[in-house]
């Protein structure tokens, strides 16, 4: 009797979703093949719309769609990726509310388990920060935005108002810019609703080493985002970074101590973990493929997104880990593996980055597409447009659509979500729970063209 050739994903980001819908195409009507994916979660996220989530602009289950309905013809595990086998081809997962392991077995394995969060090591930087990488983090950041606004909304918070309603951001990238962009129109559009708080209390920092923020997009549309943001009231620190933090606020690179509850931080992200245990060519903790994003020494083996060192032969570079860039190593790395299946030709990843576009709140964006530079309404557009149409499936479309319409007429939503006060922060989540499944991590929100 002959056996089915089990192909195995690990992640739930853009490149393991990609990656299993390509394959789920190839090869559904094979009955000798069997494809699984293991995700932590049981959703793919969509992580360019996440800060939108933490602003109450869109709902919790706008931006994730259940990867059950996506692979209908795939199998899905929901657990932790516990240990890697590449001798003896099997992967050890565990899950459960007593959670207890699998062993896996394959015969072609993708890795795409994306990214962790790195606080380098910083005093008290991981014990009081809020992440951006997950949808716990999101829904974690909108209730203490709004806990920060009802306690200081009060008489006896006159000492502690300034604390509560000061929002610092470590990263001046395009996580960083579009969450505290959406931060700082979420907290000043809400203080109609709190008469004690006045918009002199609010103090919304951000914090970048670079010259100038969004340094992706270059230094003429970083200087215009950086001119916007300080016109609504942020203040913008160039040449500092967060140092230290407490519960009571942040210490600066100059020596400054920044009272303050809410430290969110996307300043920097580093290799899942597991990857260092593996007996193959890692750079810096990320894995190292050829040009067919296979892992050399180790045949029907790939890697992609976040997790890898994916090569650029124009310009002798490694690949920027985006999500535009994952989804569609993803699919290479699927072509490339059907073709090892069924004896067919290879084909090298070749792309070259089509645009970046951040939003930056109040109806503005920065865009830079085709070489094309946008800004203001017409790039925030853009933003809304062409990430509307990327969102995976026509619900989630019209989910958001709807949202984005009542967002224009009424206000935002300042309900908290009982029981998520104390929701766990992404300090070690990787790309199946989010990852700008490589925008994220890049702190880039890349422009997802198909």
């Amino acid at each position: 009797m002959q056996t089915k050739k089990k192909i195995l994903i690990l992640g739930g980001g853009f490149g393991g979703v990609y990656a299993a819908l390509r394959l789920q195409k190839k090869l559904a009507r094979d009955a000798d093949v069997e494809i699984t994916l293991v995700g932590r979660e049981n959703f793919f996220l969509f992580t360019p719309m996440l800060h939108e989530v933490a602003a109450s602009d869109l709902e919790v289950t706008d931006i994730v769609t259940p990867i059950r309905s996506l692979l209908k013809h795939a199998n899905f595990y929901c657990g932790d990726v516990d240990a890697i086998d590449l001798p003896n081809k099997c992967v050890t997962v565990s899950h459960g509310y007593e959670p207890h392991s699998h062993t896996l077995h394959y015969d072609f394995l993708i890795l795409a388990l994306g990214s962790t969060t790195n606080f380098f090591k910083l005093p008290g930087v991981e014990e009081n920060a809020v992440t951006m990488k997950s949808l716990a983090d999101a829904i974690r950041l909108r209730n203490l935005l709004i806990d920060h606004l009802e306690e200081a909304d009060t008489e006896c918070a006159s000492e502690s108002r300034g604390g509560l309603m000061t929002f610092v951001v470590a990263g001046g990238g395009f996580a960083g810019i579009e969450t505290i962009a959406s931060v700082n129109d979420f907290v000043r559009d809400s203080l109609k609703f709190y008469p004690y708080v006045r918009p002199a209390d609010v103090k919304v920092i951000v914090a970048h080493p670079g010259d100038v923020i969004l340094p992706e997009l270059g230094p003429e549309l970083g200087a215009y985002a950086q001119g916007k943001l300080r016109e609504r009231g942020i203040e913008v620190l160039t040449r500092t970074k967060v140092s230290a933090a407490t519960a009571q606020g942040v210490t600066l690179s100059d020596g400054r101590h920044v009272p303050c509850r809410t430290l969110i931080w996307t300043a920097g992200t580093a290799p899942h973990p597991i990857l260092g245990t593996l007996p193959c060519r890692c750079d810096r903790g990320r894995v190292v493929v050829n040009e067919f994003l296979e892992v050399e020494g180790w045949p029907g083996v790939y890697a992609v997104g976040d997790c890898a060192v994916v090569p650029d032969a124009r310009t002798g570079k490694p690949h920027p880990p985006t999500a535009q860039h994952a989804l569609r190593e993803g699919r290479v790395a699927a072509d490339n593996l059907v073709a090892a299946i069924r004896g067919g030709r290879k084909k090298p990843f070749d792309f070259v980055t089509l645009g970046q576009l951040a939003a930056i709140g109040h109806r503005t964006g920065v865009a830079k597409v085709f070489g094309l530079k946008f800004s203001g309404f017409i790039a925030w557009w853009l933003w809304r447009t062409i990430y509307l149409a990327k969102l995976p499936s026509l619900e989630k479309k019209v989910r958001v659509a709807i949202s984005w319409t009542l967002d224009l007429l009424f206000p935002r939503d300042l309900v908290r979500f009982m029981g998520a006060a104390h929701a766990p922060v992404s300090h070690t989540d990787h790309e199946d729970e989010h990852t700008h499944a490589g925008a994220v991590a890049s702190e880039g929100r890349a422009l997802a063209v198909a």
